[in-house]
């Protein structure tokens, strides 16, 4: 493989609608590279509208990864997708020095380019004992109160997946 001290990615961050991916089009062909969705519901095969996937116009212009390729109904997350993505880097710095990364989605784009914190595999039965848990808010919202004070007072409380994922953790 070539040197990877001389490879980049190029970002193109917004929100929905503001031409990122006419960007991102104009830029890989530039460069002539691929270009990596950043976008947590783009990568779903049944999520086709409110979603500003490219067109088949577009996506006919240049290569793009992680385009309507999972199944709602497939376990995918950003741990996946971070995983997913480093191979597609690998594989398009075997082709090219540039890569593009675009979309919405800082969490994806933050994975990519910072990496992920390591979070230990949460067994079955535990998952089941907190969505049960989380049915109540009041009572999932006490719970890690007492489990991890310093995260209840930054947590989004109203982000029952972010409070039971913390809660599922300390357990």
């Amino acid at each position: 493989m070539s040197n990877l001290s001389k490879k980049y990615v190029i970002v193109i961050a917004g929100p929905t609608a503001v031409g990122k991916t006419g960007v991102a089009i104009d830029l890989a062909l530039k460069f002539q590279t691929e270009i990596i969705s950043a976008d947590s519901r783009q990568v779903y095969r049944e999520m086709k509208i409110g979603t500003a996937v490219p067109s088949e116009e577009e996506l006919s212009r240049v290569k793009h990864h992680c385009i309507q390729h999972i199944s709602i109904h497939d376990e995918y997350n950003v741990g996946a997708y971070e995983q997913e993505i480093l191979g597609v880097l690998k594989g398009i710095f075997e082709q090219h020095d540039t890569a593009i990364l675009c979309g919405g989605t800082g969490l994806y784009i933050n994975a990519v380019c910072d990496g992920l914190d390591e979070f230990p595999p949460i067994d079955l039965e535990i998952k089941t004992q907190v969505a049960a848990i989380c049915l109540d808010k009041e009572k999932a919202l006490g719970l890690l109160e007492n489990l991890d004070p310093l995260y209840f007072n930054q947590v989004d409380r109203d982000n029952m997946r972010r409070v039971s994922r913390a809660i599922e953790v300390c357990l």
